[in-house]
C-alpha cells in the first residue's frame, strides 16, 4: 500500500514538474518572438498610438516589466485559477477554450474511435492474407496515404468536394444559425474527419499487421496447427489476444499524436477548435490564451504518457515495480 502511494505521489509530482518547465519554457518562447501583442487587443489603432500611449498600454497589460517578474505574477495568478483574458476576444480564456473544446473533442474522439476499430480491423485483414494480392495492394496503398501531409490531403479534398463538385462545406463546424442541426454537424465533419483518420490509420494497422505476422511463426501456433485448429481460429483467438495489451498501451501513446494531426486539420479547414484557436494564438501574439492551450496540450501528452505506462505495467507482470522476470 505504501509503495502504491508512493508511486502515485511520484507520478503526481512528475507530473506538476513537466508542467511547470514547460510553463517557463512557453512564457518565455513566446514572448521573444516576434511580433506585437498590443495589434492583437488594440488591432490597427496601434500605428496610431504615441509613444505615451503606447507605453500606458503595455503597462496597462502588464508588458512593460521583465520576463521574469511578467512570469511570475502570471505563474501566482494561474495557481489562483485567474489565467488572464484574451487579447484578441477580450475574454476570459477559459470561457474562450471552453467555447470551443467540444468542437474539437468531437473530431479528435470521433477520428480516435474510427482509426483504432479500423486500423485494428484492417491489421488483422492484411495479416490474414500475408503475401497475397490484397494484402500487397493495402499496405502500397496505406504507405502513400501515410506519406501524404495532412494540410496537402485537406487542400486536395476541399478542391474536389467542396470547389469542383460543391456537395461538401470547406469550413466551419456547421453553418449559420445550425449550431443544433445534428445532419448539418454530421456534414461539416465528413472532410476533416476523412483526413483525420487517412493520416493515421494505416500507420497503426502497419503495426498490428506486422504484430500479428510475428505471433503466427510462434512456435504455439505450429503447436496448434498440428492439432488440426484452422488458421481463422488461431489468429483470432490466440496471435490477436496476444497482441491486444501492447495495442492498448499505442492507443494511449497514439493521443498526442492524433491531436496534433486534428490541430493542423482544424487550422486548415477552420473548423472552430483549439487547433484554430492555438494557431491564431500563436499567430497575434495572445499570450494568455497561448499559454493556456499549450498547457492544456501538454497536460494531455504528459498525461498519456503515464497511461501508457501503467497500462504496460498492468497488462505485462515483467514491468512491475521496474523488475523484469523470466
Amino acid at each position: 500500500m505504501k509503495k502504491a502511494l508512493w508511486k502515485l505521489l511520484k507520478s503526481l509530482l512528475l507530473f506538476v514538474l513537466s508542467l511547470f518547465l514547460l510553463s517557463a519554457a512557453v512564457f518565455y518562447v513566446s514572448r521573444l518572438a516576434p511580433g506585437d501583442p498590443l495589434v492583437s487587443y488594440y488591432g490597427e489603432r496601434v500605428e496610431k498610438m504615441s509613444p505615451e500611449q503606447r507605453a500606458w498600454a503595455e503597462a496597462r497589460l502588464g508588458l512593460d516589466q521583465p520576463i521574469s517578474t511578467q512570469y511570475v505574477r502570471w505563474l501566482g495568478q494561474a495557481l489562483k485559477g485567474d489565467f488572464g483574458i484574451s487579447y484578441k476576444y477580450k475574454m476570459d480564456v477559459l470561457e474562450v477554450i471552453s467555447s470551443r473544446v467540444g468542437n474539437t473533442l468531437i473530431l479528435g474522439g470521433m477520428g480516435f474511435l474510427l482509426i483504432f476499430v479500423g486500423s485494428a480491423l484492417l491489421g488483422t485483414l492484411c495479416a490474414w492474407m500475408e503475401e497475397r494480392p490484397l494484402d500487397k495492394i493495402l499496405c502500397r496503398v496505406g504507405t502513400v496515404l501515410s506519406c501524404i501531409p495532412e494540410f496537402w490531403l485537406s487542400l486536395v479534398l476541399i478542391l474536389i468536394f467542396s470547389v469542383n463538385l460543391g456537395i461538401l462545406p470547406s469550413s466551419g463546424a456547421y453553418s449559420v444559425g445550425k449550431s443544433t442541426n445534428f445532419g448539418d454537424r454530421l456534414v461539416h465533419l465528413i472532410l476533416p474527419l476523412t483526413v483525420v483518420v487517412l493520416s493515421h490509420l494505416w500507420y497503426y494497422a502497419y503495426l498490428i499487421r506486422n504484430r500479428l505476422a510475428e505471433e503466427i511463426r510462434s512456435d504455439y501456433v505450429l503447436l496448434a496447427k498440428s492439432k488440426g485448429q484452422s488458421r481463422g481460429k488461431i489468429l483470432l483467438g490466440h496471435c490477436l489476444r496476444n497482441v491486444l495489451p501492447a495495442y492498448l498501451s499505442i492507443m494511449a501513446i497514439s493521443v498526442p499524436h492524433i491531436m496534433g494531426g486534428t490541430y493542423i486539420v482544424e487550422a486548415v479547414f477552420s473548423y472552430p477548435g483549439l487547433g484554430t484557436l492555438s494557431y491564431e494564438s500563436a499567430r497575434y501574439q495572445d499570450y494568455n490564451l497561448l499559454m493556456v492551450l499549450c498547457m492544456l496540450s501538454g497536460a494531455v501528452v504528459i498525461l498519456c504518457g503515464m497511461a501508457a505506462k501503467a497500462l504496460n505495467a498492468g497488462l505485462d507482470p515483467r514491468l512491475r515495480d521496474g523488475e523484469v522476470r523470466p
